[in-house]
């Protein structure tokens, strides 16, 4: 490069610079997003021309903007997307003046992505590719020949296709949508891509301009396509997304579309919004663009048929009248007078079990839509109020489809509007670490999985739960539970609590008979007892099993809990819910029925006695002698037999009858029934440090400790059992699995050597931006003859084996420990005991010391 190109480059990158910097201060002040997007594009123009001029490209091509910056929105980190249109396949000396231009451009620190073509070319590349030819639509001439630019644009309006081109970025929109996730509320979202991000208004205007209704808001609303209200919502949506995408490229300094964790607390500080005891500012930040995505996705469904009634306009109509009020046309719900809904306002819910009771139809026909997302406003107190809604309500949660139904209620805005809490947490996100839908999606979810017990087609999956659901009466109370379990997050306070209020007047004022009522509040008010008795108590423990049994009281409220806790944690998270969870909450709701229905009090004697006999059962068909089990029950007193289940004991027994008085450790393994863990069974002659030492195996081979009975026999040998979770990605052989562990694990307590904790592996991401402040507490449990350890702490690689460390160094003794994980959060209960828990001071430098090991 010559000296004097050298001084140019500079110059034009200084030109950039100072350009970004002005423009990103002017935006920080006035957060004009419009602005700022059209006054970027404009420094891009001039330096782009100047640089045309400068290399003498004159008349030779043409230069062109083309997509986004072809739009004039240019963000921050955007690519600049540029065509070299040629008026012939050109010469070696013209392909060599622009291939340097474009280093010229890389020089000056523009990131641009360019295709050089002829006119013959981007025809032929337009007809086989839907994204170039979209990427062409918005086209601006920057430098060089007009007119070749001109003999472009014509020339691919000629080619172009409408009803192709409009059936493409349907499906191309469907695609995207599938590809991130199909719903706008994971937890890091894409406001460009994601469902109800800007890509979704770009696809209206694409479609809308192919078939020369305008490309902007504005002319759609000229062309009727767009009311002014519309125009106005859609404009205030597209400018948050906008102002959002800004701020993620200036506070990252990078391309980045997603609102990932790293930014929202900065995003949410950047909108002047501030931590409250309810909610964080990323939160609040977070509701503003799930709020903004939702009306885009209203908006875009609004639209989209409109547009395509345009296009098919000489489609001939099938219609069939349904009543007064309803027809179907070509498959959809239509209305038969644009004024229904203006008139007779219950039409609105009306309108949702027409289409609920007739699941042929495919959805709301284009004028029936606009007009009933319009009537929202009609849905009021009084409406509320009128008997006629309230029986219409219920008779939705009553029939076949609620959860297709509930979905399209609150996509359109519907059911926030009827349920006035229920409008409150749309769009909240719940920074927990475990939720990953907002609170509104995580409902519906709820109420899909109480549903699908109920179909025939998935009874499969979970049988119990489905023949439980089945012969539920009333099943409409258990999608109330579910509609209002969670409704009062987000306001401070214990949302069980609160939501009681809203469920009870709720039941009340729809007409739920006194009993149902009472089983709703009862539900909303205990929804997380079961799912924190089953994964923190000793659920095989009789004396836990009549606490639960006593809260519960009758069969009819343990069956409608037992399938409120599984859809719950069904709906929290695709990777909450295992197998391991799914038997306790089965075990627990088996015990409890059982002792429900032998008059609500569990016989100890009599359950002792009946785990016996089904162990013996179980140990006679591998022909175990009688002796040899009555010799090894001889060391086993009274708590180990309530503290195990049936089958562990006759395994228990099977493999250790012969090795009674064994002098090395002995490990065995066999994979869980449920075939997503592997169960260990240690036995040794008592050792200090044994279970830190077993949790730092663990901890060391990438294995998770789900649960832990801790058992010393009464002639001193330790007798423990753990299952632990496969690690994640195994592909392997279960037997190399179960090999290394009894081989290694063995090896490893005989040696005896000083305990190596695992390496600090690396937390994810969500918990690193969102930590969880630790929490220890300790307490006597009931029977005041163990103290119940309570820890809650932000999960990572060898937790467990550091609280084991901490607690060795106390010389406490382990005899239970229930590691319940969510996500990223972790709630681990033990049950201790040691001379250090009845000294004040000490208790104090152990929660201090435990404190330490859980934090970040």
């Amino acid at each position: 490069m010559t000296d004097p190109m050298l001084e140019r480059c500079k110059a034009w990158r200084q030109t950039l610079n100072e350009g970004r910097q002005r423009l990103a201060e002017a935006y920080l002040k006035k957060r004009d997003p419009e602005r700022f997007l059209k006054q970027y594009s404009q420094v891009v123009d001039g330096i782009l021309q100047d640089m045309w001029s400068t290399l003498g490209l004159d008349q030779q091509a043409a230069l062109v903007a083309v997509g986004g910056y072809g739009r004039g929105q240019l963000f921050p980190h955007s690519d600049i997307d540029l065509l070299f249109l040629l008026p012939s396949p050109t010469e070696t000396e013209l392909n060599d003046t622009i291939t340097r231009l474009i280093g010229l451009m890389w020089d000056s620190g523009l990131e641009v992505g360019h295709s050089v073509r002829t006119i013959a070319e981007c025809l032929e590349e337009a007809a086989n590719d839907i994204t170039i030819e979209t990427t062409l639509l918005e086209n601006r001439f920057l430098a060089g020949d007009a007119r070749l630019h001109q003999d472009v644009c014509i020339a691919l309006a000629q080619q172009r296709d409408p009803l192709a081109f409009f059936e493409g970025k349907i499906l191309e929109q469907q695609q995207r949508h599938n590809r991130y996730f199909g719903v706008t509320n994971n937890l890091e979202p894409n406001v460009k891509e994601s469902p109800g991000g800007l890509r979704d208004l770009q696809t209206i205007l694409w479609i809308s301009k192919a078939i020369d209704l305008g490309d902007n808001w504005d002319a759609l609303v000229r062309r009727g396509i767009l009311t002014l209200a519309e125009a106005r919502l859609i404009k205030h949506s597209e400018s948050q997304l906008q102002k959002l995408r800004i701020d993620l490229h200036l506070l990252s300094r990078r391309r980045e579309d997603r609102l990932i964790f790293d930014l929202q607390q900065r995003m949410g500080l950047a909108w002047g919004l501030k931590d409250t005891p309810a909610k964080r500012a990323s939160e609040q930040v977070m509701q503003l663009y799930y709020r903004a995505a939702k009306t885009v996705g209203q908006l875009n469904g609004i639209l989209l048929p409109n547009l395509r009634a345009r296009i098919y306009s000489q489609v001939p109509r099938v219609t069939q009248n349904l009543n007064a009020r309803f027809y179907s046309v070509n498959g959809m719900l239509g209305i038969r007078r644009p004024d229904v809904f203006e008139k007779e306002p219950s039409a609105i819910l009306e309108a949702f079990l027409m289409l609920q009771r007739n699941p042929e139809l495919t959805g709301f026909a284009p004028r029936m839509l606009r007009a009933l997302w319009h009537a929202r406003s009609r849905i009021n107190e009084k409406f509320r109020r009128d008997p006629v809604n309230r029986e219409l309500f219920m008779q939705i949660l009553r029939e076949p489809g609620l959860t297709r139904t509930l979905r399209r209620m609150n996509l359109y805005g519907v059911l926030g509007k009827y349920l006035a809490n229920f409008g409150r947490i749309v769009g909240q996100m719940q920074h927990d670490l475990f939720h990953v839908y907002t609170v509104d999606e995580h409902i519906l979810m709820v109420v899909r999985n109480l549903r699908r017990f109920a179909i025939s087609a998935f009874n499969h999956e979970y049988p119990l739960l489905s023949r439980l659901m089945n012969d539920f009466a009333r099943p409409e109370v258990l999608y109330t539970a579910g509609l209002f379990h969670d409704i009062a997050k987000g306001r401070g306070g214990d949302h069980s609590v609160l939501g009681r209020d809203d469920a009870r007047q709720f039941c009340e004022s729809h007409g739920l008979s006194a009993e149902d009522t009472e089983l709703v509040v009862w539900l909303v008010g205990e929804h997380l007892t079961m799912s924190s008795v089953a994964q923190k108590q000793d659920i095989y423990d009789p004396d836990t099993v009549q606490r639960f049994a006593d809260i519960v009281q009758t069969p009819r409220r343990l069956d409608a809990l037992y399938l409120l806790t599984v859809a719950d944690i069904r709906g929290t998270s695709p990777k909450v819910w295992n197998a391991w969870k799914a038997k306790l909450l089965e075990d627990l709701y088996h015990a409890t029925l059982k002792a429900l229905m032998s008059g609500g009090a569990v016989d100890v004697a009599s359950e002792l006695n009946d785990r016996k006999q089904e162990a013996l059962t179980q140990l006679r068909l591998f022909a175990v002698p009688d002796d040899a089990v009555e010799r090894f029950w001889a060391e086993l007193d009274t708590v180990y037999f309530l503290r195990h289940e049936a089958r562990e004991i006759a395994w228990h027994t099977r493999v250790l009858n012969r090795f009674t008085q064994a002098t090395e450790p002995m490990v065995k393994t066999r994979l869980s029934d449920d075939r997503e863990g592997i169960q260990v069974l240690v036995y040794t002659p008592d050792q200090p440090e044994l279970f830190a030492r077993i949790c730092a195996f663990f901890g060391r081979s990438n294995y998770s400790i789900a649960d832990a009975k801790i058992h010393t026999t009464r002639h001193g040998y330790a007798l423990d059992t753990f299952h632990v979770f496969i690690p994640e990605h195994h592909d392997g052989d279960y037997r190399d699995l179960i090999n290394f562990i009894e081989f290694e694990l063995a090896d490893c307590l005989k040696k005896a050597e000083p305990i190596t904790l695992p390496p600090e592996g690396r937390i994810s991401r969500h918990l690193k931006h969102f930590p969880i402040s630790p929490q220890v507490m300790i307490r006597p449990d009931d029977r005041d003859n163990f103290f119940v350890l309570s820890i809650v702490a932000g999960d990572r690689p060898g937790l467990l084996a550091k609280i084991a460390k901490v607690l060795t160094g106390y010389r406490l003794n382990v005899h239970s420990a229930k590691i319940m994980t969510l996500g990223s959060r972790v709630e681990d209960s033990f049950l201790v005991t040691g001379t250090a828990l009845k000294d004040d001071r000490s208790v104090l430098a152990l929660e201090g010391e435990l404190l330490d090991a859980l934090r970040l």
